[in-house]
């Protein structure tokens, strides 16, 4: 099965990344299938085994792939409702506390999706989405960086939306409540835009959450939600 390369210029990691979501796109790799290991991937494409590595890191992150360790890598089933986490708004959760919210809008506006974001909300690559990133204050104190992308058909006015009165979830739960929910949670260190953002150090501990929801049997957003480890604990207590 040779590596066909439909944008050659394009990063040797995103001509990999292109390469499975191809063969996921056309059905060739269904749902838990297992995928080629690092060392056969390396071998039908050529690329060293650290790009290789990128992919599919990238992938398992973005929630198209999930990796067993010990086992391999398959390509992920379907979207689970989430047991550990639900759906809030920050919003809310801050004045039940007593503690007052605000955020800052730090981008607001149209994107083309990437290959992966196009397999992630089931369109055509290069189909229109809403992005936008807020960081949301906890008097004051950053506490969340939320960076979404959203599908215009399930609010098609998100881009008018003033996100320092009204949070993205509440307009998105006014738009089309959502149906499913699927979540991944992990433990990382923020990247220089992501720091910078939350007014923290680069080597400062981080819980990320990777959501992704549904609503009128589409995909209606995908979002990292970013908090910095000593201001939040799992279960949707903000310190």
């Amino acid at each position: 099965m040779p590596m066909t390369e439909a944008d050659p210029t394009a990063p040797r990691y995103q001509q990999i990344k292109s390469f499975i979501l191809d063969r996921v796109r056309s059905g060739e790799w269904s749902p838990e299938d297992r995928v080629p290991s690092e060392n056969e991937l390396v071998k039908m494409t050529g690329h060293s085994r650290v790009t290789v590595g990128r992919a599919l890191r990238e992938l398992a992150d973005a929630g198209l792939l999930k990796r067993v360790q010990g086992v391999g890598t398959f390509v992920a089933g379907g979207p689970p409702q989430s047991a550990l986490l639900e759906l809030r708004d920050i919003a809310e959760e801050i004045t039940e506390r007593g503690h007052t919210h605000t955020a800052r809008v730090l981008s607001l506006e149209g994107r083309p999706a990437d290959a992966t974001l196009a397999v992630a909300f089931g369109v055509p690559e290069g189909s229109p989405l809403f992005h936008s990133r807020v960081v949301h204050l906890e008097n004051g104190v950053p506490v969340q960086l939320e960076d979404r992308f959203v599908n215009p058909l399930i609010a098609p006015n998100y881009l008018a939306q003033d996100f320092t009165r009204i949070t993205p979830y509440a307009h998105l739960m006014a738009c089309a409540p959502a149906e499913r929910v699927e979540h991944v949670v992990e433990a990382i260190r923020p990247d220089a835009a992501a720091a910078a953002a939350l007014d923290i150090s680069p080597d400062e501990p981080c819980l990320l959450i990777h959501r992704r929801t549904w609503s009128r049997r589409l995909v209606a957003t995908r979002a990292w939600l970013t908090h910095p480890g000593s201001r939040y604990r799992l279960g949707g207590a903000l310190r």
